[in-house]
């Protein structure tokens, strides 16, 4: 399923005959009959649905993010020479 805010040409058509009808006071109920109702249905739930989770998320509030502390390696020799091997082993 194909999920897009632009419509077909035939739901267009059903989104109209609906309107036109309910101006009129009459009811959309030959719009069901149409072959493109049940897409336009589709995709108006979708696009409910999407405009419901943006609220959503707009509505979180956002925090920052705290940076997890630098872990600092006790015993390792700073020297420039070879270090002794216990030594290299705590650096790990």
């Amino acid at each position: 399923m194909r999920i897009s805010n632009s419509f077909s040409e035939g739901e267009i058509q059903v989104m109209d005959f609906i309107v036109q009808t309910l101006l009129r006071g009459g009811s959309p109920t030959m719009a069901v009959r149409n072959k493109d109702f049940s897409s336009l249905c589709r995709k108006i739930q979708t696009m409910k649905s999407r405009v419901k989770e943006k609220q959503i998320a707009d509505d979180l509030p956002t925090k920052p993010v705290e940076a997890a502390p630098a872990t600092v390696s006790v015993g390792a020799s700073a020297s420039s020479g070879m270090g002794s091997a216990p030594a290299m082993q705590h650096a790990v």
